[in-house]
């Protein structure tokens, strides 16, 4: 039960970061951003992303302990 979970919240974190990415990189390129300017922004979001998802499940993990 425990594993399943942690494998379906990565899956669900690492989507969202993708989304975040893609996102970032579309609404760059609509502002008329260069190809690597608009790679440049979604490398940002989907680590900004990852990195906000691990802190978030660092403070809850050391909550509930």
């Amino acid at each position: 039960m425990t594993i399943t979970l942690v494998a379906l919240s990565t899956a669900l974190i690492v989507t969202l970061a993708v989304l975040a990415a893609t996102a970032a990189a579309g609404l760059a390129r609509i502002d008329g951003a260069t190809i690597p300017t608009a790679l440049k922004a979604a490398a940002i979001a989907f680590a900004a992303t990852l990195t906000l998802a691990c802190a978030t499940t660092a403070a809850l993990a050391s909550v509930l302990r």
